[in-house]
């Protein structure tokens, strides 16, 4: 008892140091305790996220099931944009990283400011795009004209937006290649926070404010997400993390941002083949009607509500191999990789467990609609089935990134989802006509594929090699 007591206290004395960021230190020590302080700040910042994402889903999901579906649409387009911001954001995190391993805080300085003027430029002109064409967009993703016009409004602000979305990725992600995960993570707890309290208040009206529907969504997340960009800098301008920079530094230099570019094209490229298979898959699933396709739409939020303190634990890996190998540790980074993978494995499987028997309760609390039910519990229980995989697969391949090797999961992904998952989830699907089940079969299927291969190549060792 006494020693389950100070396992219990020592539990918290490191969950404290975690949260406020006090150890920064991750190329000595003990690995188990570096995997920890990482690993806690970004999860809670992976499920601050998620977590919001759920609460709007049940605000938007009291509107229509219109108002879900065209959520559900938008964000397919959207994670286009995420890619972008992932893919980016991966090179900073691995740039940065290195450059901390080699304590070299100057050239990870310089590396932030490319990547801000980097991504503000791409956020730019792809925001103008939504913002002209929001109801061929919609059009473009099988969308009924009711459901363009109860909706185009939220695509519309949106991506417009987008400079929030890429600028929130890529900032964080600087902190998190600089150790600095806790900072991270508090600024999503503000950006997240300010979401929820404004959510309901423009969907549904208060006081001056009118009740704008599914678009006040958009409204409300937009206006969160550039709070927190606005704090993001604030901490960056004010030196509050190990990364400064001021307005001198907002200059062009076309070598480290060449070098940014290089070793983000396959984390971008990585990124649109994922996330443009997701699109497809949700064209597929178009095909089936609303009520499938809010089910689905349901899943996948609750789905990535879950898999958070997966992403966590991947970003975890990420930035302790590229910290490593700038401090010529390889074995460590490597070591760091497995255990986080074993860690990863026993969460993953604990929660596909709790999918199979509680499935179409937790589509439930969402909506109250048989067929959305159905649709959605399927999901569920279907592509959780391969969540043991998935463990090893997103550490794995966040661990490639880490290292700037962003080209291998670039491979891996295009032979897997475009080569592979496209065809099966259509050919299944509609073809051989079973419906949503071809679809989330070929989810399941190709996520096993890619953890497979990942590991394969992953211990041929060649990402040990590569510099950034």
């Amino acid at each position: 008892m006494k020693q389950s007591k100070l396992s219990i206290k020592k539990f918290f004395q490191y969950f404290k140091i975690a949260i406020t960021g006090k150890e920064q230190e991750f190329t000595s020590g003990s690995i188990r305790r570096a995997i920890f302080m990482l690993s806690v700040p970004m999860i809670l910042e992976m499920l601050m996220e998620s977590t919001f994402a759920l609460v709007d889903m049940v605000f938007v999901s009291r509107v229509s099931t219109n108002a879900v579906a065209t959520v559900v649409l938008t964000e397919s387009v959207i994670t286009l944009i995420y890619a972008v911001a992932i893919g980016l954001s991966m090179a900073a995190t691995a740039v940065v990283a290195r450059r901390t391993g080699e304590k070299d805080m100057d050239g990870a300085s310089k590396a932030a400011v490319q990547t801000i003027i980097l991504g503000t430029i791409i956020a730019v002109s792809i925001g103008a795009l939504g913002v002209i064409f929001p109801k061929e967009i919609l059009s473009l993703m099988g969308a009924e004209t009711d459901l363009i016009q109860e909706g185009y409004g939220y695509t519309r602000v949106l991506i417009g937006g987008s400079v929030t979305v890429v600028l929130l990725f890529l900032i964080n992600a600087i902190f998190r290649g600089a150790g600095d995960a806790s900072i991270a993570m508090w600024i999503l707890v503000i950006s997240n926070g300010l979401n929820i309290i404004l959510d309901p208040m423009f969907i549904f009206g208060f006081g001056p404010i009118p009740a704008y529907g599914v678009e006040g969504a958009a409204i409300a997340t937009t206006i969160g997400r550039g709070t927190a960009v606005i704090g993001q800098l604030l901490v960056l301008f004010f030196g509050w993390s190990r990364i400064k920079i001021g307005l001198k530094d907002f200059v062009l230099r076309l070598d480290i941002m060449w070098n940014l570019i290089k070793v983000s094209l396959g984390g971008i490229g990585q990124f649109l083949i994922a996330t443009s298979s997701w699109v497809f898959l949700t064209r597929i699933m178009s095909e089936f009607g609303s009520d499938v396709l809010a089910g689905y739409g349901i899943s996948i939020r609750v789905m990535m509500f879950t898999l958070m303190p997966s992403w966590g634990m991947s970003n975890a890996a990420a930035t302790l191999v590229g910290q490593n190998l700038g401090a010529n540790q390889p074995e460590r980074a490597e070591k760091s990789v497995w255990k986080t993978s074993k860690y990863n494995a026993l969460f993953m499987v604990t929660i596909s467990l709790f999918y199979l028997f509680f499935a179409n309760t937790i589509v439930g609390w969402f909506k109250d609609d048989l067929a959305v039910i159905e649709a959605g519990a399927l999901s569920l229980q279907v592509i959780a089935a391969g969540y043991i995989f998935y463990a090893y697969g997103m550490v794995v391949t966040q661990a490639f990134n880490g290292a700037g090797d962003t080209k291998t999961p670039t491979i891996i992904n295009f032979f897997v989802f475009w080569v592979f998952q496209l065809p099966l989830a259509y050919l299944v699907a509609l073809e051989l006509d079973h419906g949503p089940l071809g679809v989330y079969l070929a989810i399941t299927v190709a996520e096993t594929a890619i953890a497979i291969v990942s590991i394969w190549l992953f211990r041929k060792g060649k990402w040990k090699m590569v510099k950034v």
